[in-house]
């Protein structure tokens, strides 16, 4: 009786709930992706190596923060979003990837941020 509880396989109408909850995770925003910059990605990498991100996002995993990865596959790379994102990275923020905090930066300048962002969405591929 055992034996045959452990080969029985689920039923059909058993749904995988992991593919949903990732898709409402990370809940992609449509928009048309425009060529990001490859000397900014560059520096935007080196950017991230020595500040604090680690702390809470790594490139492939969530953390206490979204997979870097995660926020390349929801926006677009497209300017709005670069400034909105760079905004994020220095006033902080919460509720765009459920409960986590993002912790302010306000001795990142904008254009280090907005490097920082290139790098993130470059992610994707």
């Amino acid at each position: 009786m055992i034996l045959s509880a452990c080969t029985q396989k689920p039923s059909a109408d058993t749904k995988d709930t992991s593919l949903i909850k990732e898709k409402d995770y990370i809940r992609v925003i449509e928009g048309i992706d425009e060529p990001l910059d490859h000397e900014m990605i560059q520096r935007g990498e080196v950017l991230i190596s020595y500040s604090d991100c680690s702390e809470c996002h790594k490139d492939d995993m969530r953390s206490k923060g979204p997979a870097f990865r995660d926020i390349a596959k929801r926006y677009p790379t497209s300017q709005v979003y670069l400034d909105l994102l760079a905004r994020k990275v220095i006033s902080g923020g919460t509720g765009s990837w459920g409960n986590p905090i993002m912790s302010p930066h306000p001795e990142i300048n904008e254009d280090d941020a907005k490097a920082m962002v290139s790098y993130i969405l470059s992610l994707e591929d």
